[in-house]
């Protein structure tokens, strides 16, 4: 029997009670879309605070001041043997040129403590950088360059007002005297503030001015390439298998449950169990590139599986049909029609996978690629770090300018996952195929 709420009532009253709930109804929906309205502006919120901290801090980092010398290269001085090589100019004396256009810049300091504060103004590394201009440029020996040195840490953060000449000099970490040939370089034109070499091309120092992450971010590009090389064949081979071929019984179900629940695993998980197979029982080196792609590769399969098998279910069966209905093999069906219309999907998910692994820190301090390596990795045998751990290592020293220089890190490790992010929508527009 049909329920009639308004039988009985006089039709006047029936319609007014009808409008009634239409407009409750409405009120509601306005109210729920007004809460997800809210919801979302909220999160964006905190979005655009957290990108205005990272960005507050991170754009001063990726500039640093610089002053300008004028170099006399005395080639006997220089390059004592003439061979122009990496060896003969270790036997050089850098320091004495630089020493010398220094304090001439600054009208020649006599005393000793003088020319001690003088040698603190300029970076303790400016003498290899003086050594690569020359290797570079071996026709200027004999000639007089100008050539810009990162200045010190502490003078750095002085320039940008984070220490303040009105503190006593006592209770601040520069002199009066270096505060005075600061102000005479600044009064000469040869302080300059730009965009920071050492960032993109230096590597790992424990002076800040000369800190870099070119070899953080080349060990993150092999680690990377070790874990798509691995985790993409593996994951769509299994995501195949698992959708097309297996047979629908028990043990199939349990591997299903298995690979959804290793997608929840923490990724330390992942990275106690490198160090205890590849590391321990393997013996394999610490903090390659190669055992850290492998451990990410192994927490990054549950999701290309997952995302893999949710593209090929996305194919029509009617794709399957015809293509069978025409004489295909099953395996010519998957080859040559399934796989091309899923694609597009996998690569989404493999290139999100791959972002996911490339922020990790937790499964690659377990595998000792926090160690604190100077040299760019040639190949994914040679030891290295990655972006996220050089971030967590800078983050723990105590220089003011660590503090810049992480957050500048941040953006271009941020700029990295954006720039993944964004080609996996453009490779899935390109790529899909609408039926």
């Amino acid at each position: 029997m049909t329920d009639r709420p308004y039988q009985g009532l006089d039709p006047q009253k029936a319609a007014e009670r009808v409008a009634a709930s239409i407009h409750l109804r409405k009120r509601k929906e306005t109210r729920f879309v007004w809460l997800g309205k809210t919801a979302v502006a909220i999160a964006l919120g905190f979005l655009v605070l957290l990108f205005a901290g990272i960005l507050s801090k991170g754009i001063p980092g990726l500039f640093q001041y610089y002053v300008t010398l004028d170099l006399k290269l005395d080639a006997q001085q220089l390059d004592p043997s003439g061979q122009m090589t990496a060896e003969s100019l270790a036997e050089g004396d850098f320091d004495g040129v630089i020493r010398s256009s220094l304090y001439q810049a600054l009208g020649n300091p006599e005393g000793r403590k003088a020319k001690r504060e003088a040698r603190r103004l300029i970076s303790s590394g400016s003498s290899q950088r003086l050594m690569n201009y020359v290797l570079d440029n071996p026709d200027q020996l004999g000639s007089t360059v100008s050539i810009q040195f990162a200045v010190d840490d502490d003078v750095d953060t002085f320039l940008r007002g984070l220490i303040s000449r009105d503190t006593p000099e006592a209770d601040r970490r520069i002199s009066n005297q270096l505060i005075d040939y600061i102000d005479a370089l600044n009064a000469q034109g040869r302080v300059s503030y730009q965009i920071s070499d050492y960032l993109f091309f230096g590597s790992a120092s424990r002076d800040a001015e000369m800190a870099g992450i070119r070899g953080a971010l080349v060990g993150s590009i092999l680690t990377l390439l070790v874990c798509i090389a691995i985790a993409f064949p593996l994951g769509v081979a299994t995501a195949v298998y698992l959708e097309e071929m297996a047979p629908k019984n028990r043990l199939t179900e349990i591997i299903e449950i298995n690979i959804n629940n290793l997608a929840a695993v923490p990724s330390v998980v992942f990275g106690i169990m490198g160090l205890a197979i590849f590391i321990v029982a393997f013996g394999m080196p610490r903090s390659i590139p190669l055992v850290g792609g492998i451990v990410l590769a192994l927490m990054t399969l549950p999701t290309i599986i997952i995302s893999s098998r949710a593209a090929i279910r996305a194919v029509p069966p009617s794709i399957r049909d015809a293509a069978l209905g025409v004489g295909a093999s099953k395996m010519q069906t998957i080859m040559h029609h399934v796989l091309p219309l899923a694609m597009p999907g996998m690569l989404t998910g493999t290139i999100i996978g791959m972002a996911q692994a490339l922020g990790e820190t937790a499964p690659l301090l377990m595998i000792g690629m926090v160690a604190f390596i100077v040299d760019v990795p040639g190949g994914v045998t040679d030891p290295g770090t990655v972006l996220p751990v050089q971030i967590f290592m800078w983050a723990d020293f105590a220089e003011r300018m660590f503090i810049q220089k992480t957050s500048a890190a941040i953006i271009v490790l941020l700029a990295f996952l954006i720039s993944m992010n964004a080609a996996a929508i453009l490779l899935r527009k390109k790529l899909e195929r609408r039926w």
